[in-house]
């Protein structure tokens, strides 16, 4: 299993800032290894964001985002007590859910 994502979120004003950091190699499929064999790619390819039971954001991603990627998103209308959940799967099945409470 992955690693738990580093979330924090800030609330101002009834906007929440909320930035994930995400540890996974995301390979290209393009790198070689020190023996010179081709490192498979290994990527994550869609994250979901939800507020309580909303969907915020729904991503598809792809092998050219860099290793242990930072994503960040404002959502407004957030208020303190309000949770936020972090899901992501990648090209291998390995998926991923992290959740915050925002707090004051």
């Amino acid at each position: 299993m992955a690693e738990p994502m580093k979330i924090r979120a800030t609330l101002k004003n009834n906007m929440a800032e909320i930035r994930v950091l995400v540890a996974h190699p995301m390979e290209t499929g393009q790198r070689k290894d020190a023996t010179g064999a081709i490192v498979p790619t290994h990527f994550i390819h869609s994250m979901t964001v939800h507020l309580n039971e909303t969907l915020v954001y729904d991503g598809q991603w792809s092998q050219a985002i860099s290793r242990n990627p930072v994503f960040a998103l404002r959502i407004k209308g957030a208020k303190i007590g309000d949770k936020v959940v972090v899901h992501w799967m990648d090209n291998k099945n390995d998926k991923r859910n992290d959740e915050i409470t925002l707090q004051a």
